[in-house]
């Protein structure tokens, strides 16, 4: 919105001069989601405490400790990140911009999938929310539109083209098959998160970590000049995709001040649902699809245990891990909940160096 009411004023305002430029505004949305997410978080805590009663309901064949350190704690967190997320990026984003809006809609939708099933979840004081089954159709139609948006806002041949990191004249042509693939990135990757988020900040820092990544990602791929320099395949516009990342790495970091352990507030499905939807969505807009699959190794890892588990079990009856997702076999082993954490968000940093270093390998 500040871009499209203070930017045309430049000529006559100096300093407004500084909204045309898509760094000072992506900063501006970090520092402003974060803002907001600090001044709002305590009495959307209190609100969430005081209507949810005992708080998210544990998984009883989880963990034995959490059903003690956990129980009592709201959930629902993701409605703070959203807010901040969605506010910060209307006030900073040029509001013209087709990318934003899909990426928007999309991370707004998949967060209203994860709030009814967070809702049936406290209302039926159960673990167990919405079938598994409802969750994947009301993904997939989300997802499939978004990806025929994006589709449609992205030039020939890119628009149903998939890139191959490294090497940089490799596009394999999907043609009607691209939202298939498009809308399965979203849809994994929203679920992947989803299943991360087991422990106090676990989901939240790696979440952060990524949409660092392609925050710069995003800036370079809609700059003419980098992109050519890169060698990397130019989309006209969906730089302003960084001010989305840079707002998500704000109220990232503003709900982490409230889930660092012990958490005061989990996101619940409501903002890993979203999250990872977003990063699906901005993968695709900005065609790294598999370069998110590594800079988002961590959450394809914990996805990977989780069906490793469940095959392995169904086939011979025993297991792999001792629990599933894989932070859970490390508590199963004795590992503290810091110790798990910290180390995860090690690997996730070095996965983004990892992705990162695909930007410059040709």
């Amino acid at each position: 919105m500040f871009f499209n009411l203070i930017a045309p004023l430049a000529d006559q305002i100096i300093a407004a001069n500084l909204f045309r430029y898509l760094t000072f505004r992506a900063g501006a949305a970090c520092i402003t989601a974060f803002i907001l997410s600090l001044l709002f978080g305590p009495m959307m805590i209190r609100h969430l405490r005081a209507i949810q009663g005992e708080g998210q309901p544990i998984r009883p064949d989880g963990p034995e400790r959490h059903l003690i350190e956990k129980k009592g704690t709201p959930t629902m967190g993701g409605v703070l990140i959203l807010s901040a997320l969605t506010i910060s990026t209307l006030l900073w984003a040029d509001l013209r911009n087709g990318f934003v809006w899909v990426v928007l809609a999309l991370t707004l939708s998949y967060g209203g999938i994860g709030f009814i099933d967070d809702y049936i979840k406290l209302s039926k004081a159960n673990y167990k929310g919405l079938s598994s089954r409802s969750k994947l159709i009301l993904q997939s139609v989300f997802g499939l539109a978004a990806a025929v948006a994006l589709m449609h806002l992205t030039r020939e041949p890119l628009s149903t083209g998939l890139t191959v990191p490294v090497f940089k004249d490799v596009l394999i042509p999907l043609g009607v098959a691209f939202p298939l693939v498009a809308a399965l990135v979203m849809v994994g990757f929203s679920n992947a998160v989803n299943l991360t988020d087991g422990l106090d900040g676990l989901a939240i820092v790696p979440t952060i970590i990524a949409a660092g990544v392609f925050a710069l990602i995003a800036y370079l791929v809609g700059n003419r000049v980098f992109a050519d320099y890169l060698q990397l395949n130019f989309v006209p516009g969906v730089g302003e995709l960084a001010i989305f990342c840079s707002a998500l790495i704000g109220a990232g970091l503003g709900f982490l001040w409230f889930n660092a352990p012990p958490a005061a507030v989990f996101m619940g499905d409501t903002g890993s649902l979203a999250l990872g939807g977003a990063l699906g969505a901005v993968a695709v807009a900005v065609k790294h699809e598999i370069v998110l699959a590594i800079v988002g190794g961590l959450f394809v890892v914990e996805t990977v245990s989780v069906i490793i588990q469940v095959a392995w079990y169904k086939r011979t009856k025993r297991r792999v891990f001792l629990m599933a997702p894989l932070h859970h076999h490390f508590e199963k082993k004795g590992w503290s909940e810091p110790t798990i954490v910290i180390r995860f968000w090690i690997i996730a940093m070095i996965l983004a160096l990892i992705g990162l270093g695909t930007l410059k390998i040709r």
